[in-house]
């Protein structure tokens, strides 16, 4: 599973270093690829001889050595991953703040490869308050986190803060990237973005949807090998080459292209913020200000994630959004149900950091049981994580 995979190896200053050469002789014995970028501090506790030999790659610690210099950017460009084992509470701080100060750091901040972390410290370091408040933030911005075991601590003291075995790091990896395959030979339709309603050539009815979202998600089904069509509303935000786009601006328009597009697919998620309400009388020239009141009259627009779990079949797998202010899990489930949905994404405006525009968004999900998956507020590409995570669990239930 990890032949050929190119890992990036971080390794920052903690006793528990010593586990990053048994590491990295896991991961060469399995067929990877791998490049070590280590802080000064981790040198104390490990050598790079050792490392540079396993891994038959010059060992990286200094921004420039000699007046050449190490590039950053193309090493956070050329890895499938990039593993920081161990991740020391310092490292842990600089990450959460985005201080940049070493190689690691400058690795780290520009890799455009996922990211993973094993922590290591000591007990009273890995429960304060403030490492808590750490792992949240860098959790935010779409890392992951092997969790740390319990045991003998370099202290003395027992109890949880040791980096996990190397073995159990090999499995993680091994389940990421089976995972990274698992939407491999499925159709996914996807909506993003809001819908302009036209009130006369100039003017229009909209809300306040940026489409960061759908596209998020988007982006993460096409990482998982899937063949991902997305209908898009106007949108400003750039939509990750390999996505097929169709491109709409009304309500009428995004439901006749999901119809189109609905019966081929696998999976539909209808995450656009679609007008429930358009113009029934459009103008054909743009209406002229004066002292009267301007009247318009509206109509109701055609349900798409109704029309689609009424069509859906068998294998089909169809997932709505609910964006309430009141009443919110309620309301969600009452959806779910008048929907036909097999699962509803519920986000409240009520909530800190979720809603329109905001680059962060606050999720809970209901299944057709009535199951509740709650979670916690992330940056959109780490919520479009936890949606495709959860579609993956009960799709394949």
């Amino acid at each position: 599973m990890l032949k050929g995979k190119k890992i990036l190896l971080g390794i920052s200053g903690s006793i528990a270093a010593y586990k990053s050469v048994i590491l990295l002789r896991l991961l060469i014995k399995a067929g990877a690829e791998v490049k070590v970028v280590m802080t000064a501090s981790a040198k104390q506790f490990v050598a790079p001889l050792t490392l540079s030999t396993l891994s038959k790659n010059e060992v990286l610690s200094e921004l420039s050595d000699n007046d050449s210099w190490s590039n950053h950017v193309m090493l956070g460009r050329w890895a499938d991953i990039m593993v920081i084992a161990p991740l020391s509470c310092n490292t842990l701080s600089k990450m959460s703040t985005g201080l940049c100060d070493n190689l690691l750091m400058a690795v780290y901040l520009s890799a455009i490869c996922p990211v993973v972390v094993a922590p290591a410290m000591d007990e009273d370091m890995w429960n304060h308050a403030t490492t808590k408040d750490n792992l949240k933030k860098i959790l935010s911005n779409g890392n992951s986190i092997i969790p740390v075991e319990e045991g003998e601590l370099a202290s003395g003291l027992i109890g949880p803060g040791r980096m996990a075995e190397p073995e159990s790091i090999i499995i993680w990896l091994q389940e990421y990237f089976l995972e990274k395959k698992s939407f491999v030979g499925k159709k996914i339709l996807i909506t993003a973005g809001p819908t302009h309603e036209a009130i006369d050539p100039v003017r229009f009815i909209g809300n306040h949807s940026s489409g960061k979202m759908g596209i998020a998600v988007a982006e993460e089904f096409l990482k998982r090998g899937a063949d991902v069509t997305l209908v898009c509303g106007p949108t400003s935000e750039i939509i990750p080459p390999g996505v097929h786009v169709v491109n709409v601006v009304s309500a009428a328009q995004m439901y006749d292209a999901c119809i189109k597009e609905f019966a081929d697919a696998n999976i539909a998620v209808m995450c656009a913020a679609v007008a429930d309400y358009t113009i029934t009388n459009i103008a054909d020239k743009k209406i002229k200000k004066d002292d009267g009141k301007l009247l318009l009259e509206l109509e109701k627009t055609k349900d798409i994630l109704q029309s689609l779990g009424a069509s859906k079949k068998e294998k089909q797998f169809l997932v709505g959004f609910a964006l309430e202010t009141n009443n919110e899990k309620e309301n969600a489930l009452k959806k779910l149900t008048a929907k036909n949905a097999d699962m509803i994404v519920l986000n409240s405006l009520n909530d800190s950091g979720a809603g329109f525009q905001h680059p962060t968004n606050k999720i809970t999900i209901f299944d057709k049981s009535g199951k509740e998956y709650e979670f916690d507020t992330k940056l959109k590409v780490a919520v479009a994580a936890d949606i495709v995570n959860t579609i993956h669990q009960l799709y394949n239930a």
